[in-house]
């Protein structure tokens, strides 16, 4: 399952405990990691200089665990990285870094996001702080209070009988086909917009919608929210600018499909399985 682990304890913090932590080490959009994929120790990140960011942002069990951040452009940002640490992407390290790991980088990655696009108000433009305890950026002159954005978008995997309708946006890897998703408008349901995206997106009609799962996804910072649906009718017209390819695939004749970390192939292979079965 693609989540937090369930010793984990989220929480955020700017008062850093002495104890020795997990360290969520980020530079630009990169994550600092070991030769062999593992978290570094926080003294291999001493060379770096000091961080523009260090706080605390939940618990392993007993182990805080602390975001720690550069900017691009940093020490970090070029050629070897003191201690023996590599930069690298965070898609690149599913499957590599370990569960935990992953996803407890993941919420950091989010946060990271988070802090950076809030240093200054939305309202009035002032330089915000953040608070002590709280996930908050506070505007210390019109006390405008901003939390962690979370940008819920729904999935849905349409089927046919034996045939998945699969779907491929202009910025995939080549040759990549996945389920339809879209980004829930304001005063919108979530089944609403299953509907209004699938018709938008490929102009076909759907029932019989069946929740499947839920995923924090943080490219930036989204929540998929993913069903299976079945096909009702319509002929597949892609949506222009959104949709590069659109076609129905025979289970048995898929093409290549998301990676492993993504809800997106789960709920494929949850399709596959049901059909099978």
């Amino acid at each position: 399952m693609n989540m937090l682990p369930p010793d984990f304890t989220p929480c955020f913090s700017t008062a850093l405990p002495a104890a020795e932590p997990l360290c969520l080490a980020i530079v630009g959009d990169r994550h600092l990691v070991t030769a062999d994929a593992t978290l570094p120790a926080l003294a291999a990140l001493a060379s770096l200089g000091t961080p523009e960011v260090d706080v605390l942002i939940g618990h392993l069990g007993a182990t805080p665990c602390r975001l720690i951040a550069w900017p691009d452009g940093g020490a970090a940002a070029d050629g070897p990285v003191a201690g023996g640490l590599v930069l690298e992407g965070l898609r690149a390290l599913y499957g590599r870094l370990g569960d935990d790991a992953f996803w407890i980088s993941a919420r950091a990655r989010q946060l990271l996001s988070w802090l950076r696009d809030h240093r200054h108000c939305g309202r009035c433009g002032t330089a915000t702080k953040v608070a002590e305890h709280e996930a908050a950026a506070i505007c210390p002159a019109c006390a405008h209070r901003m939390y962690p954005r979370v940008s819920p978008a729904m999935m849905v995997l349409i089927r046919r009988g034996r045939e998945l309708l699969l779907a491929r946006s202009p910025h995939f890897k080549p040759g990549v086909y996945s389920a339809l998703a879209g980004f829930v408008e304001p005063g919108e349901t979530l089944e609403a917009c299953v509907h209004r995206e699938t018709m938008e997106e490929v102009g076909v009609t759907i029932n019989g919608l069946r929740w499947f799962a839920s995923q924090s996804w943080p490219f930036p910072h989204s929540l998929m929210l993913a069903f299976h649906a079945d096909y009702v009718g319509g002929d597949i017209v892609p949506q222009e600018g959104e949709i590069e390819d659109a076609r129905w695939f025979d289970i048995d004749a898929l093409p290549e499909l998301p990676a492993q970390a993504s809800i997106a192939r789960r709920l494929i292979d949850d399709a596959i399985a049901e059909v099978r079965g």
